[in-house]
């Protein structure tokens, strides 16, 4: 038996000479098969809305704002940024989510992001108007409130830049959450004591015992530039809640350069449109002003909210709770900062801290808007704090300024530059006259009001106010419109609070020195005009000299000024028509003395201004106390000029018409303003609109519009334009109203006969306008009992004859055509012989073949007419003789149309009268 050979564990392989190697038992198998992989709906770009310039859409980059990292939410607040600024109205629609994303910024922990929070808000206030926001105004108000009163001081530094951008943009809504923000101001700057048995559960007003300013030592500012920063966000932040509020004042201020709230505007009303009562008249209260809110009645219920700054400051009771707290705070701050200083030379830290301080002051007593409650609160802050001012505040007025060399800065980050900011933008640009100014204007409310006597209980402050503001206005320094403002409000307090006589003057001629300056700017003069016309027409003051000279001297500022600024022009004449009616003896007289200037037809006042002034100066001729020859020519030429209104010149004549004795308003006793004779001769000027220079001048015209004269039309004929025609027809109506209730028709009509054959008979060149007024005012004088002579029938035979002329040639002008169809009409029908005399003068064989059919055609009106039948009946002979005479030259085979219809006309009007005509 064979023996088998053993095998090993380990066995070794032989590999031999090419021969593939075997695969080793734990060898892996690397073959792979692939197929392709298609995810078309995947690797698609997303389209749906725009993206910045790293492809991020605005779902993105609000959901990275909830990043843990502050470089991405930094990122994500600049990408919103600029993804707004290149598409805008993404604005509107994700409004909600954008604030309430960058209201949550305003307390995160990176300065950084705070900053980008801040630029995306301040680009999205300027796109977005309030009414959109105030829906999520209370979510930014409650971020607001959590970033003032944070633990961090970088975080309420830049609160304070919040609260700008949210004051610029939207103070309205801000003002209306001053509840739940003035606390925060008051917190920022001090801390509430709540020990030495003060309370937590106590009203804030607790005065120095409730509240204590505080230091913070790790802010980047001083303490005093710290204080700066808040009292300037706190003005203007009541600034904003004055703003919303109505204001009574009567003072005259410095800020009110536009419309003057309380001035009543009257009520405009032309009785011609409400004849017989069939339409009614809606008076308002008030004529228009803003009404008076003394009413007790209230639209809530008061809730008991207790006294301080989370009660609505709307009643004396708030405002006082409020300031308990606030005063002592401010006094106490000024105490720190003038320790430091010298006297009357402040630094510019301190003085714009005591600038601040002042504003304050100002706007705390203006956050109740009703007058009578601001003098109860006057009168609280006087008996309250006028120790403590007249101490720290009057102990060295009138300040200056400190010349320190300023220091130079070393280098240092963006970020502290920025933190530094909003401290120095507070002191850094008051002048010393600004701050003395505004300190008289603090002062001067908590003077006695009524004191007589200069030398009272105030006088030891009230003196150096009223020297500080005497050397200030006269001067000779230019003040501006600002600065100018708040003198004249400090002047206005001190006149009617003291009602001392010497102290007007005193002041009063200060201001009036300003005023006589040269080369004065507009808002300046303004101003100065209001203040004087205000303290007149308010005030009464009638025995100031410097008032009445001031007076006196309008009517020659109003002659100087003309048409240059209609504005200052419309303030001299209010106050020259409230004087003139209390009946302000020195105006008067100098009103007198200039009024042909202000009257010239040419180079007035009342044809430069505009018609709201025309109207004031018209009412003003009311008041004159005479009436020269040369004025009322002035005047009868401003009405025929056309350079006011028919309706304004209508109103002249009344008023005019008022003031002579033939108006029958004037008593015994009163000496007429006008004599009659002037009265009539204004009349008759203003009647025919030219004036006998005029006339003359036209005479001796030689222009291709005129014709010669005619048998159809005896005068040349003067055409006026259209418009002047219709202006000067209302006119002609109004003096035909004054001419006739004059009392006796008859020698009325006298007077205006020898007034025509005196000035208008002879004349060879008429304006139509002249002939029509003559008819339509004799028609309308005439008596029954009274004859017109024969030069005057003449000439209205000649002047009826011409218009009828000129009546066939008007057909683009109807409402001409009427007018003088219908004088020619009432004088034929009215003035007796006037018609026969009319017929008489139609002379055919005079004529040219051309005119037969004018002649026809008047004859034909003439006939045609109802109110002239009987008369052309009673002149039958003539009518035949002339009719006879046309036939006989105009016989032939064929007949004219024209002639034609005058036979059938003839027929119809005369047919039981008619005679051979043939």
């Amino acid at each position: 038996m064979t023996k088998r050979k053993r095998q090993d564990d380990f066995q070794k392989v032989k590999l031999k000479v090419g021969k593939t190697k075997p695969k080793a038992d734990n060898a892996t198998n690397v073959s792979f098969r692939s197929k392709g992989i298609h995810l078309p709906e995947q690797l698609k770009r997303d389209d749906s809305g725009p993206t910045t310039h790293r492809q991020l859409g605005i779902k993105d980059l609000l959901s990275q704002l909830h990043h843990y990292s502050a470089t991405v939410k930094h990122g994500a607040l600049c990408g919103l940024r600029e993804l707004l600024t290149s598409h805008p109205a993404l604005v509107e629609q994700h409004l909600s989510t954008l604030l309430s994303e960058v209201a949550a910024a305003f307390t995160d922990k990176d300065g950084s992001v705070r900053s980008a929070a801040l630029r995306l808000l301040r680009f999205v206030a300027q796109c977005v108007p309030s009414e959109r926001v105030g829906p999520f105004f209370p979510l930014l108000s409650a971020h607001l409130t959590c970033a003032m009163t944070h633990i961090q001081v970088g975080i309420q530094a830049d609160a304070m830049l919040v609260l700008d951008v949210l004051l610029e943009h939207y103070p309205t809504l801000l003002a209306h959450r001053h509840t739940h923000l003035l606390t925060n101001f008051l917190e920022l700057i001090s801390r509430q004591r709540l020990s030495g048995g003060a309370k937590a559960g106590e009203k804030a007003g607790a005065g120095r015992a409730g509240w204590a300013l505080s230091v913070t030592p790790d802010r980047s500012v001083t303490a005093q530039q710290w204080r700066l920063t808040v009292l300037l966000r706190l003005s203007h932040f009541l600034q904003a809640v004055v703003d919303e509020r109505p204001d009574e004042e009567g003072v005259m201020s410095a800020d009110r350069e536009g419309g003057e709230k309380g001035i009543a505007t009257p009520l405009e009303l032309n009785w011609e449109d409400h004849p017989f009562g069939k339409r009614g008249i809606q008076v308002f209260e008030n004529s228009g002003s803003t009404p008076t809110p003394h009413s007790t009645y209230r639209l809530r219920p008061h809730v008991d909210k207790g006294v301080g700054a989370e009660e609505e400051l709307s009643s004396v009771e708030a405002v006082r709770g409020f300031a308990e707290t606030l005063v002592p705070l401010l006094l106490e701050v000024w105490l720190e900062t003038a320790g430091a200083d010298n006297g009357q030379l402040l630094s510019g830290d301190a003085m714009g801290l005591m600038q601040q301080i002042l504003t304050i002051l100002q706007l705390l007593r203006r956050l109740t808007p009703q007058h009578h409650l601001r003098e109860e609160l006057d009168a609280w802050l006087r008996s309250t704090y006028l120790s403590d001012f007249k101490l720290h505040f009057m102990k060295n007025f009138p300040y200056s300024q400190l010349d320190t060399p300023s220091p130079k800065l070393k280098k240092s980050s963006h970020r502290s530059r920025q933190q530094a900011l909003p401290g120095s933008g507070g002191g850094a640009g008051v002048e010393p006259l600004v701050l003395n100014v505004t300190l008289c204007q603090v002062m001067v409310t908590l003077s006695h009001r009524g004191s007589a006597q200069p030398e009272g209980t105030d006088a030891d402050w009230l003196g150096p106010i009223r020297c500080f503001v005497r050397e200030t206005l006269t001067g000779g320094t230019r003040l501006s419109s600002k600065h100018l403002g708040a003198l004249l409000e400090v002047v206005w307090r001190l006149v009617v609070n003291q009602k001392s006589r010497a102290v007007s003057e005193e002041l009063l001629q200060a201001v009036y020195v300003q005023y006589q300056q040269r080369n004065l700017t507009i808002p300046v003069r303004l101003m100065l005009l209001r203040f004087f016309s205000q303290l007149y027409l308010k005030e009464r003051l009638n025995r100031s000299k410097i008032l009445t000279r001031w007076l006196a001297a309008l009517p020659v500022q109003l002659v100087q000024l003309g048409s240059r600024n209609p504005q200052l022009s419309a303030q001299i004449l209010q106050t020259l028509q409230r004087a003139a009616a209390w009946k302000n003896k020195e105006l008067l007289s100098s009103l007198q003395m200039h009024a042909c200037s202000l009257y010239d037809p040419q180079e007035g006042c009342v044809v430069l201004l505009p018609v709201d002034s025309q109207q004031r100066l018209v009412q003003m001729l009311y008041f004159l106390p005479a009436f020269p020859p040369e004025l009322l020519s002035c005047l009868s030429r401003v009405c025929n000029t056309g350079r006011v209104s028919a309706g304004l010149a209508a109103t002249l004549i009344r008023i005019i018409h008022l003031r002579s004795s033939l108006g029958g308003w004037t008593s015994n006793s009163e000496e007429a303003a006008i004599r009659d004779v002037d009265y009539l001769s204004f009349l008759f000027s203003t009647l025919t609109g030219f004036s006998s220079d005029e006339l003359v001048v036209l005479q001796q015209a030689y222009d291709d519009a005129l014709s010669p004269p005619t048998p159809l039309s005896p005068f040349s004929v003067y055409p006026t334009p259209l418009e002047q025609f219709t202006h000067h027809w209302d006119i002609v109506e109004e003096v035909c109203h004054c001419l006739s209730t004059l009392g006796s028709n008859s020698q009325c009509f006298d007077i205006l006969q020898n007034g025509i054959c005196k000035n208008l008979v002879g004349l060879t060149v008429m304006p139509d306008g002249v002939c029509a007024a003559v008819l339509r005012v004799v028609a309308r004088l005439l008596d029954l009992s009274f004859l017109p002579s024969d030069a005057l029938l003449h000439f209205l035979s000649k002047c009826c004859l011409s218009m009828l002329s000129l009546l066939l040639q008007l057909e683009h002008s109807a409402h001409k055509r009427e007018a003088v169809w219908g004088a020619c009409l009432a004088a034929l029908s009215s003035v007796p012989r006037l018609l026969r005399l009319l017929l008489q003068s139609l002379r055919v064989c005079d004529m040219c073949v051309e005119e037969f059919p004018q002649l026809a055609q008047i004859l034909s009106l003439l006939m045609q007419h109802t109110h002239l039948r009987n008369h052309m009946i009673a002149n039958a002979q003539l009518l035949q003789h002339i009719i006879q005479e046309l036939t006989r030259y105009c016989g032939g085979e064929s007949r004219e149309q024209w002639l034609t219809d005058l036979l059938h006309c003839y027929s119809v009007t005369l047919s039981g009268h008619r005679g051979n005509l043939y």
